[in-house]
């Protein structure tokens, strides 16, 4: 990694995927000379104690970002949409974990082992996908260098953190509510999460399809580099507190075993293979939460596709580590040791003596 140091924002920085992104920048020790803890107006003032020092929250402005090298951004769309072009004005390459600009066909949506040199091409912002499209995306490029992929059809797990605090606030008083024999409340939801499973996250579109199953059909071809993928989703809320988990039933283009997929997960950097079902050894929500691996089990034939063409598994991981925050540092480590951090325009006129 470069050992210039450099200022870095959080943009969101109160909320879940925000405090865990300045979280993990300090676990991995990113060598930042200043960091900058932004949020709305509503959270500025504030102050949040990282590490043993405790940094003010400053109202995230375009004018904010002046000096600042790579900004990673959780606030929302919106959010990003407005302030993500003014902070790229400033000179910050912009890191961005909302839907705003995953699908601009200008703004590379990069899985740090996956496609990683798609982050070269960048004009100041870099996309991070889907949480459940990040650690599906793994696997799958495992499978698709191998084997090539024919189908996909996966049916994700999601837990209310995904959502944001008070989903989990929600799910844990909904919990007491049902222990002490009263109704539950929903507000965050159209339906109590308590013991209950709900097929509908986000808004629905006019195929029938919810907006995050639509996400993780759309990003999984952009990230692979497969626009003709055959894939399709079904997204449930389950009431678990952190984790995503998603069974997937793959179709290939040629033969492969459980044995042979078990070793080309395993080779994936980042994806840990658990998988001796006999011994109840296999990947969960639990177990992944706190972690930054992308969790493989269940590997199997499947028996409806022919050939030996078909394999089912099942994939967790920590949705707001490896499935948000984690990746947007790695791709901020990548770009700083590889001189991304500049666009690719400005990069060029520093190589040619031009001033940037």
């Amino acid at each position: 990694m470069t050992r210039q140091p450099l200022t870095v924002a959080v943009v969101g920085a109160t909320g879940l995927v925000g405090r865990t992104m300045i979280q993990v920048l300090l676990e991995r020790k990113f060598p930042f000379r200043e960091l900058r803890l932004m949020a709305s107006g509503r959270s500025a003032g504030r102050t949040t104690s990282v590490g043993r020092v405790a940094y003010p929250v400053i109202e995230a402005t375009p004018e904010a970002f002046a000096g600042v090298d790579i900004a990673l951004f959780s606030a929302g769309a919106s959010v990003s949409e407005n302030l993500a072009p003014a902070a790229v004005r400033q000179g910050t390459t912009v890191i961005d974990n909302s839907s705003a600009w995953r699908m601009d066909p200008t703004v590379p949506l990069v899985v740090s082992q996956v496609n990683p040199a798609d982050a070269d091409g960048h004009a100041g912002i870099i996309a991070n996908p889907n949480c459940s499209t990040m650690q599906l995306a793994p696997v799958l490029m495992a499978l698709r260098d191998s084997v090539g992929l024919e189908r996909v059809i996966v049916d994700t797990y999601q837990s209310v953190s995904g959502t944001g605090a008070d989903a989990l606030a929600e799910l844990e008083a909904q919990v007491g509510a049902y222990v002490a024999g009263e109704a539950p409340t929903a507000t965050v939801y159209p339906h109590p999460i308590a013991f209950n499973a709900l097929p509908e996250i986000d808004t629905f579109l006019d195929n029938g399809y919810t907006r995050e199953e639509w996400k993780i059909v759309t990003e999984s071809r952009k990230i692979l580099h497969l626009p003709d993928l055959r894939i399709s989703c079904t997204a449930v809320r389950v009431p678990v507190f952190v984790s995503h988990s998603e069974a997937v039933h793959v179709e290939t283009r040629k033969r492969i075993t459980p044995a042979r997929a078990r070793r080309l997960f395993g080779a994936v950097p980042g994806v840990v293979v658990q998988d001796d079902p006999a011994n109840h050894v296999y990947p969960l929500a639990s177990e992944a939460a706190g972690r930054d691996e992308v969790f493989v089990g269940r590997i199997r034939q499947d028996p409806s596709i022919a050939a030996g063409r078909g394999l089912a598994f099942w994939v967790v991981s920590d949705n707001l580590r490896k499935g948000a925050a984690t990746n947007a540092v790695e791709i901020a480590e990548l770009i700083a040791e590889r001189g991304w951090i500049r666009p690719v325009a400005e990069r060029g006129q520093v190589e040619s003596g031009q001033s940037a």
